[in-house]
């Protein structure tokens, strides 16, 4: 399946830059550039595969990162892109995956969306030579959208209301096992809320215990709070675009239990998106939108790591840096992606529709 990948590099990828050698690489990446060339820059790699949109992707290192995606399809590299194996969940071809969450170039835990039984996730502990099916969704209203993970045993998964309120499921072993968390401490939904299972970013970590939750198709975009692992939340207006079934907060990045970064719009091509991104500082009790956003919706966003202020947001008509805590954007690349990781060795990388997935260069 796919072409075999070439060992090497995996314990390099995993030991972070270290001193003036980090502090020089994130200098360069985020400097404002004298000509269009010295721009940060995805490198795109060749995955082999162009009839895939990959929206859930998990970067492990410079060398190292997974790809789900559409017809049940995941990819992974451990040799920063150059080869790739396809290690799709065997009977898994109708499947819809939109969010991977990896440990490390062994162990991963993929979700797929869809009404009903269509929402599923499976975990590997071979690099996807196999695959357990852990949880099957057995309740024709729930609809799962994103995962997150804590630390290696503790994650959570996100479905659209439910009753009337967000469901969350749990698990405490790695995603080998997952429970419905009781939903008393879940504000309600307001009419037509719901997740975007657009990046795999609509539910993110930070820390052991805080989580974010974010929400559109609402009169009001909101971001949802929880400092319990998801037995109680706080909801907060987002000031995003909101009021219509295709607006609202896609993708939300937090470096810190306190800071944090959301994107969005309206994803239908050619509809404006203003104040498509907004930034937080309090643990997303409020939110700040952005004095220049970036130009159009925007599906995906991460914090660059080692920096207090730079980031990037990406969508499907290009890329956007800050390097002010998201006070204002830049548009550094004009290609399509969905979604966008960055791992504590200055790997960035996205992905998105036709096969496409890159690594950032500096």
């Amino acid at each position: 399946m796919g072409r075999p990948v070439r060992a090497g590099g995996r314990r390099t990828g995993r030991v972070a830059l270290a001193g003036a050698v980090c502090a020089a690489a994130l200098a360069a990446l985020t400097a404002v550039p004298a000509q269009a060339h010295q721009r940060p820059q995805w490198d795109v790699k060749d995955t082999g595969v162009f009839d895939v949109r990959f929206r859930g992707l998990a970067a492990v290192s410079r060398h190292t990162a997974w790809v789900a995606g559409t017809g049940g399809t995941v990819l992974r590299t451990t040799d920063g892109g150059d080869t790739w194996r396809d290690v799709s969940p065997p009977g898994a071809g109708e499947l819809e995956f939109r969010d991977i969450e990896a440990f490390d170039a062994r162990r991963a835990v993929v979700l797929a969306i869809g009404e009903g039984e269509a929402s599923r996730i499976y975990r590997t502990d071979d690099g996807g030579a196999t695959w357990t099916e852990s949880f099957r969704n057995t309740d024709a209203r729930a609809f799962y959208d994103c995962l997150t993970f804590f630390d290696r045993r503790h994650g959570l998964a996100m479905s659209d209301p439910v009753d009337g309120k967000f469901r969350i499921l749990s698990t405490g072993d790695g995603g080998r096992s997952w429970k419905v968390l009781p939903d008393a401490g879940m504000p309600a939904a307001q009419q037509g809320e719901a997740g975007f299972a657009a990046s795999g970013q609509c539910l993110v970590s930070a820390g052991p215990s805080d989580v974010w939750l974010a929400t559109g198709g609402a009169a009001r975009a909101r971001v949802l709070h929880s400092a319990d692992r998801g037995r109680t939340w706080t909801a907060t207006d987002a000031p995003v675009p909101a009021g219509d079934p295709a607006r609202g907060v896609f993708a939300l990045a937090f470096r810190d239990r306190a800071h944090g970064l959301a994107v969005g719009g309206d994803y239908r091509p050619g509809q404006a998106s203003p104040r498509a991104a907004a930034r937080s500082s309090d643990a997303g009790r409020s939110w700040r939108p952005a004095d220049r956003p970036p130009p159009a919706y925007r599906s995906g966003v991460a914090w660059l790591p080692h920096s207090r202020s730079a980031a990037l947001a990406v969508g499907p008509t290009g890329t956007d840096l800050t390097t002010d805590g998201g006070r204002t954007w830049r548009t550094v690349d004009t290609g399509s992606y969905d979604t966008v990781d960055c791992t504590p060795d200055l790997g960035c990388w996205a992905a998105g529709e036709q096969g496409r997935v890159a690594r950032l260069e500096r």
